[in-house]
């Protein structure tokens, strides 16, 4: 199946380029440039159509840097990695694709993406915004495990905002 969640064009243009400077990120800190990456590509799902969650928890334990919902019920995973040695030193990103529709990383623009595995997307972010460079491929869940991390989707959400709104301190 050659099918993509995202096309490699995003449906509402952002301003992006490659040449803009990472405003307030200190390019020699991976923590900053994570934090960034992490924040352009939520953005970038929220203007897809998705709901997100960051640092979302699976019925394994592991943790997916962001996770979006879509209104048709579509689950899209992405990993943030801020350096090569990062993308190296990790590999429980292979845990996360059983648990969605479409998985991809999430790099900043100098990151040399063509190491990253080809049977996953890639996007490129930074703090403000993020873009397509290879669709992630789709590969529809079973219905019993979407049913299963709607709810946790939807559990977790409700959760995160009660805490808010009610810090209970």
């Amino acid at each position: 199946m050659n099918e993509s969640l995202f096309p490699t064009r995003d449906a509402r243009p952002r301003p992006w380029s490659r040449t803009r400077p990472w405003t307030g990120v200190l390019a020699d800190d991976p923590a900053a440039i994570t934090t960034a990456v992490t924040r352009g590509v939520s953005r970038w799902l929220e203007d897809s159509g998705f709901a997100t969650l960051r640092e979302f928890k699976l019925g394994t334990g592991r943790r997916a840097d962001v996770a979006g919902i879509s209104a048709q019920g579509l689950i899209a995973m992405v990993e943030v990695k801020s350096t090569p040695a990062d993308y190296h030193a990790d590999d429980k990103w292979l845990e996360y694709v059983p648990y969605c529709d479409a998985f991809s990383f999430a790099v900043p623009p100098d990151f040399p993406w063509k190491i990253l595995p080809s049977t996953c997307g890639v996007v490129l972010a930074d703090a403000y915004a993020a873009t397509v460079i290879r669709p992630a491929p789709l590969h529809r869940l079973h219905a019993a495990r979407r049913r299963a991390l709607t709810l946790r989707f939807a559990i977790a959400a409700g959760q995160r905002l009660s805490a808010m709104v009610d810090p209970r301190e």
